[in-house]
């Protein structure tokens, strides 16, 4: 577990180094709007993971307001970028989102049992402060259209209660 967690923080830092390289307060609405639906996607695969690889029946429960929360999310924003008849842009911050979670994918099917249990909790608390983190003090500042400032707005307020329950299912599992 300890690995799987380490190399969380590498990518984290991984992706702070891309981060500064593109300078995220410099990006568009439309390249932040990719950046969330990647995120958003990235916690959608880990729950599928936990469904499938725990028997816990509390990890279950948070995978699956994972899976319900970050999917109504995702569709508000293709709802939202299709009203305004835009799409989001790829860029090398979601890059490199994607390419961090394949690395902590392949330790956490490693893993089974309480030793899953405590590393997905740790990656779910973990990933959520970095994501709330980066939304709050980054992008909602930087965002420009109105609409899109609120969205995020509102997805932040699903997600910092995603980061206490995530910080409570760490506590219980330790």
């Amino acid at each position: 577990m300890k690995k799987l967690i380490s190399a969380f923080a590498v990518a984290l830092s991984m992706t702070g180094a891309q981060a500064s390289a593109q300078d995220v307060a410099e990006m568009s609405d439309l390249e932040y709007a990719h950046i969330a639906y990647t995120a958003d996607n990235i916690d959608i695969r880990y729950a599928y993971l936990a469904l499938a690889l725990s028997s816990n029946p509390d990890i279950h429960e948070f995978a699956n307001t994972m899976i319900r929360d970050h999917t109504a999310v995702n569709e508000a924003a293709l709802g939202l970028l299709e009203k305004l008849g835009v799409s989001a842009q790829d860029n090398a911050f979601s890059q490199t989102l994607n390419a961090n979670a394949e690395e902590i994918i392949d330790g956490f099917v490693k893993l089974r049992g309480a030793e899953f249990d405590a590393a997905y909790a740790a990656n779910e608390l973990a990933y959520h402060q970095a994501v709330n983190d980066l939304v709050e003090n980054t992008m909602i500042p930087n965002i420009d259209n109105a609409e899109v400032k609120a969205l995020f707005e509102q997805g932040l307020e699903i997600f910092k209660a995603h980061e206490g329950h995530a910080e409570m299912m760490v506590e219980a599992l330790q």
